[in-house]
């Protein structure tokens, strides 16, 4: 029976169910060293497909499970109970990456790319973030000039997850003129002539994930593997950013929950001064705020999805909803590791790695002064 019966029914449930068996016998096991090796097997991508995991929230005719929020809500949970927000971010890069194609790209498109994708027989990434400037989409720099049936880009991007092996990337290129109206999205294949990455980038958190600079020396694109129309990319990508926020504040929750959970168990077990920590007034007060916040931030986040669930429209909510998860997770995060003490800042224990993965999650998919300028904005200030 779901803890939230407004929002999970059967269906959520017995799926939710599958995905942690999924998680338990497939990544649970292997997690430490995946994190330590920064990669993990392509292999798991086609697991997760035939376990049900990728299609999730996209059309059945592409091998999908057609659209329903919860479900995806439920699945990105349980696959963050793997502890590792690096494994869980390259697993789900195709959610990130596929959207555009699957709403606006052609048939062919979504033939070619979003249906191998569902089945984990290709790697997805999203391209827009650039060396010379992360927040300002507006102003991307990779150039795509036509050329007869082609498009020749040039240019290069940075913080690109699953950036290494993708197979490829949705990538934002300046076709027009300076500005927001200039921009398009490109499907441009890894292995076409020009395309190139750097080393895996080494990060603070997110060890499992692949991250990459990639770039494009005069790559030839097919006109064809354009997504929409031509300068229409930016609303496209703007578009795009919902649901990344939105999953972006479900995994910040399952980081505070992770945090709690761990927190809850050590101060069972642990004594000090003679007695369990969490006999200790301090320590339980410390538990009861962290808790507090976390089921606010949880039912928030939750309400905002059934807004958009329903087809309200969400920027403001969704924009609040990450950046008060990634507050919570913030705090919370914090106080686990100060909780466990000296333990929690080693790496075996799980509250180092979710206190490290946790700081990313104020910054991507907009960072944390960006949502507050959208939601200033919504203010009609």
């Amino acid at each position: 029976m779901s803890l939230y019966p407004s929002y999970f029914n059967e269906t959520h449930e017995i799926a939710r169910h599958s995905a942690r068996q999924f998680v338990t016998r497939e990544v649970l096991p292997h997690i430490n060293d995946w994190e330590e090796a920064g990669t993990f097997p392509r292999e798991i991508y086609e697991k997760a497909a035939n376990a049900g995991l990728l299609g999730v929230g996209y059309p059945e005719e592409l091998g999908g499970t057609g659209e329903d929020i919860f479900l995806k809500i439920a699945m990105t949970e349980e696959i963050m109970r793997s502890g590792s927000g690096g494994f869980a971010a390259s697993l789900g890069s195709l959610d990130i990456a596929l959207p555009p194609i699957v709403k606006w790209g052609s048939d062919d498109l979504r033939q070619r790319y979003a249906v191998p994708t569902l089945q984990g027989k290709m790697i997805a990434a999203l391209a827009i973030t650039e060396p010379s400037g992360g927040s300002d989409v507006a102003g991307l720099k990779t150039r795509a000039e036509r050329v007869g049936d082609d498009y020749v880009v040039n240019g290069s991007k940075i913080y690109i997850t699953s950036g290494i092996r993708a197979d490829f990337y949705v990538t934002a290129v300046r076709t027009g003129g300076p500005g927001y109206a200039g921009i398009s999205l490109l499907v441009i294949d890894r292995n076409a002539p020009g395309v190139s990455t750097g080393k895996p980038l080494r990060k603070m958190g997110w060890w499992a994930s692949d991250t990459a600079e990639v770039f494009f020396d005069d790559v030839k694109v097919p006109a064809s593997n354009l997504i929409g129309s031509e300068n229409a990319g930016f609303l496209l990508i703007m578009s795009n950013f919902q649901m990344e926020r939105l999953n972006l504040s479900i995994m910040a929750n399952m980081t505070s929950t992770l945090a709690l959970e761990e927190s809850l168990r050590w101060a069972k077990e642990r004594e000090a001064f003679g007695k369990h920590l969490g006999r200790m007034p301090i320590i339980r007060h410390k538990l009861a705020d962290m808790a507090t916040r976390l089921e606010a931030s949880r039912e928030f986040t939750y309400r905002v999805a059934a807004r958009m669930s329903e087809g309200i429209p969400s920027l403001k909510e969704v924009s609040m909803a990450k950046n008060f998860a990634t507050q919570v997770s913030d705090f919370v995060t914090t106080e686990a590791v100060q909780i466990f003490g000296g333990m929690g800042y080693m790496r075996e224990s799980l509250v180092e790695r979710l206190y490290r993965d946790n700081r990313i999650l104020s910054i991507g998919g907009g960072t944390y002064e960006i949502m507050n300028e959208v939601i200033a904005k919504q203010l009609d200030l």
